[in-house]
């Protein structure tokens, strides 16, 4: 079965999507302390280049990713039974957070797992049809991997501003569904098998690579 590391080169795409549009407001954060942990990336920063190059995706890991680490721990400070929970036990359960963190829990823990999920879906070199298991279910489901492709497309670029796309489980049956800003399918129960960050529509459409992001928004004319 494919595992989430063997993601598809269009998540690689929207990585870069992503990262562009967050990194407008990028601002330096400090390396997090506390219970929750700044996952360090599986590859190099320049690893996937030339979809995305080596300063974006640095500014996106130790300075984006590392402020959700940062503030989930700021809020779950003075709890720490819920400090001692990982963060997709926390994710799914968050019915048992106090009221008065739970939407901060909501976001920045949110905003964690799904950035650790997604460095975990593209390596060097990577993509690719998916083989065995999975292959099979997204035909049963889809009807091909082009269409699966075509199904995901439209589901990112339908999603309304900053968001993501999941191909998801739910029982046996896969599911794609988007989720707003930093909101998690861990939260209803379904695990992630793979997606993508949607910070910027627009290069999601583009056939062609986009050219090397470098903290900015790049347009076609």
């Amino acid at each position: 079965m494919m595992t989430r590391r063997e993601a598809l080169k269009t998540t690689a795409l929207a990585a870069a999507a992503c990262a562009a549009a967050q990194l407008l407001n990028a601002q330096t954060a400090p390396m997090p302390t506390g219970p929750f942990k700044l996952p360090p990336l599986p590859y190099a920063f320049d690893a996937l280049e030339p979809h995305i190059d080596a300063r974006t995706m640095e500014i996106h890991h130790d300075k984006h990713h590392a402020a959700y680490v940062a503030n989930l721990n700021k809020a779950v400070e003075d709890y720490p039974a819920l400090g001692a929970k990982s963060i997709e036990d926390l994710m799914r359960n968050l019915d048992t957070v106090p009221e008065q963190i739970r939407a901060a829990v909501r976001n920045q823990g949110g905003g964690h797992l799904n950035h650790s999920l997604f460095w975990q879906m593209m390596k060097k070199d990577g993509g690719g049809e998916p083989k065995g298991e999975l292959a099979g279910a997204i035909d049963k489901r889809f009807g091909s991997f082009s269409a699966f492709k075509e199904s995901l497309t439209k589901a990112a670029v339908g999603q309304f501003g900053s968001g993501w796309t999941w191909l998801t489980l739910e029982g046996k049956a896969l599911k794609l569904e988007p989720s707003g800003n930093q909101e998690t399918p861990w939260s209803a129960g379904r695990p992630v098998l793979l997606g993508g960050c949607l910070g910027a529509r627009l290069l999601l459409q583009i056939p062609e690579p986009p050219r090397r992001l470098r903290g900015r928004m790049v347009q076609r004319d």
